[in-house]
């Protein structure tokens, strides 16, 4: 999902997404426990149910789990499941868009890899 979207969409939704990359990020682990909804609330100055949303809409898709009157906690699978998610999205939002595009443009399949590489070369750690 780009940028321009994602602004577009409900603050719970925002939420919601933040919260799945900052698990893919490493910072809290499987079994972590996640800020509590008050926390949350404060950081971005909304009201509560918000939260409650988001982490609703976390716990129906199996990436946290409540336990009641300790907090939220990331589920175990969470990550596998998110990168499993993302991968699908990614191909079908980044790659297959640019494929069809591609095609257009009468690039070969030599090329792009081409493409791809020296993108990644550009992209690695030792650039940056």
């Amino acid at each position: 999902m780009d940028a321009s979207n994602a602004e577009n969409l409900p603050i719970f939704i925002r939420i919601a997404n933040g919260v799945k990359d900052h698990i893919l990020m490493g910072n809290v682990e499987e079994g972590g426990k996640l800020p509590s909804t008050p926390q949350l609330a404060k950081t971005y100055e909304i009201n509560i149910a918000t939260v409650n949303r988001a982490y609703n809409i976390l716990v129906d898709e199996g990436i946290v789990f409540k336990k009641r009157g300790i907090g939220m906690f990331v589920a175990e699978g969470a990550v596998e499941k998110l990168i499993a998610e993302r991968r699908a999205a990614f191909k079908e939002n980044y790659i297959a868009a640019a494929l069809r595009e591609a095609r257009l443009l009468r690039y070969s399949i030599e090329d792009l890899q081409q493409i791809v590489a020296e993108v990644f070369e550009q992209q690695s750690p030792q650039n940056e």
